[in-house]
Formats: C-alpha cells, sequence, structure tokens
C-alpha cells in the first residue's frame, strides 16, 4: 500500500500541494480527479520520486520512499509520464525492453525477453512489434509506452494522463487494459484522468483535488455524486446510475450555473 503522510509542495511562497495524507488502496484502480492547477500531477510525481516534497512522507508497505535505493524503486513502481518522448528511433520491441532496465541494465535475459512477449501480448500489439513509434499513431504509441510499463512487471503503475489526446477507441482500451491489470494481476494502478466518467466507470477509488488539497476521497458511490462534483469543478452534473455504472452529464445538465 502506497501511504502519504503530511506532503506539500511549493516553488517559492507558492504553494501546490499542502499537507495531504493519503492511502492508495493495493491492488486497486484510483483516479486523480479535479479541475486543473488542483495538484493531481505533482501528487503523482512526488509519489514517482520524480519531485522531491518541501515536507511530508511518502512510503509503500510501511517503508519510506526516500530511503529506498533508486534501483529497488524501480522495481516497485513504473511511471508513466504525460507525452512521453524518445528521440531514439525505435520499434515497439525495443522500447517495451526498456522496461526491463531496472533488472537487466540492457542485458536481457530469457526472464527479460518472456516479460517483453507478455507486455506486448497483453496488449495486443504482436502486428506492431516491428514497427516503429514514428511509425504509429498517437493511441498506437501510447499504447506502445503502457507495454513499456507493464513489462516492468511492478506492484505499482503511476499514469499521468494517459488518455491525453486520444480517441475514444484507444482511451476505452488503456482503460480496459488497467482495469485488468488491477483484477487479473493484482497491480496497483494510479492515474491522472479528466474524463469523470472515465473514473467513475473504471475506478476503484477516487480522489478529488482542489486548490493543491483533498477535496474527498472514496469510492465511486461516494465520491461521484452531484453535490460534491459541483463543488468540486463549479458546473452542474446530472448523474444517471446504469446496470454498468454512473453516466456524468456536464454538457447540458439542468439547471446550469450561470
Amino acid at each position: 500500500m502506497i501511504t502519504v503522510r503530511n506532503l506539500s509542495k511549493s516553488y517559492g511562497k507558492t504553494a501546490v500541494l499542502r499537507d495531504v495524507s493519503l492511502r492508495f488502496p493495493a491492488g486497486r484502480l484510483t483516479s486523480l480527479i479535479g479541475p486543473n492547477g488542483a495538484g493531481k500531477t505533482t501528487l503523482l510525481m512526488l509519489v514517482a520520486r520524480l519531485l522531491d516534497p518541501s515536507r511530508g512522507d511518502i512510503l509503500i508497505d510501511g517503508g519510506r520512499v526516500d530511503e529506498m535505493r533508486v534501483a529497488d524503486y524501480a522495481r516497485r513502481v513504473a511511471t508513466l509520464r504525460q507525452s512521453p518522448d524518445f528521440n531514439l528511433r525505435l520499434t515497439v520491441q525495443e522500447l517495451v525492453a526498456f522496461g526491463r532496465f531496472p533488472y537487466s541494465r540492457g542485458a536481457l535475459t530469457p526472464t527479460d525477453l518472456r516479460a517483453i512477449d507478455e507486455a506486448i501480448a497483453f496488449l495486443s500489439l504482436e502486428p506492431l512489434r516491428s514497427a516503429y513509434l514514428d511509425e504509429l499513431s498517437g493511441g498506437q504509441r501510447q499504447m506502445a509506452f503502457l507495454a513499456m510499463t507493464i513489462a516492468q512487471q511492478t506492484d505499482c503503475l503511476l499514469l499521468d494522463e494517459p488518455l491525453n489526446n486520444l480517441d475514444i477507441k484507444h482511451a476505452v482500451q488503456i482503460m480496459r487494459a488497467l482495469r485488468r491489470l488491477s483484477d487479473e494481476h493484482g497491480r496497483t494502478v494510479i492515474l491522472v484522468v479528466h474524463d469523470i466518467n472515465f473514473a467513475a466507470s473504471y475506478s476503484d477509488h477516487i480522489v478529488a483535488m482542489k486548490g493543491g488539497a483533498v477535496h474527498c476521497a472514496g469510492g465511486v458511490a461516494e465520491v461521484v455524486t452531484e453535490a460534491r462534483l459541483r463543488e468540486l469543478y463549479g458546473l452542474e452534473f446530472e448523474i444517471t446510475q446504469g446496470e454498468r455504472g454512473r453516466l456524468c452529464n456536464y454538457f447540458n445538465p439542468p439547471g446550469e450555473l450561470k
């Protein structure tokens, strides 16, 4: 389980994250939601050790993250940043192989090759295995980067807006894959997502953030309510409960705020 305690981040006198304390349930999919500037990505990057906190602690199963060796941390947590950029001309298989670096340092073993094959197969990327990244669509490229993250075979995956700029089909494919990682492989998945309907449909746990602090957190039924979303986004919502989950209408709900 990942726990953050009294976590804060400031740049000079500007606080972007303020006294956040949370527990991310192990083996579950957690979505971080909230308006722009809420602190979602900052929180994720702090957990990913890509930013240093101004104050507070981050723990994995009770152990402090800042006391872990980088190599040990990389075997437990994999991170996919928003709009990852590789300047090298790589095939999908070569990219996915980078996910094994914490184990093999580039000298791939049979275990590494098997993990690469499994990640490619998991996302049905076999037809694109030998394709170069610059030949792929944006959605296909994002799936390839996700496969690299999966190949790292960590207990936890951190993803910063993995649906950014994707069409509906690829967005659904990625969310279904993340759901399967949690359900079938027991992975802890934490992602920043802006589409409230994806969060409501695929999450076990939701953390809503606003102004650098936690607005509310809990299960879908607890967080995805008309009152709480109205407070979070400053919009009127109409929520419909169906057999497959909740659908949030914020385009033209009745009683739109003026």
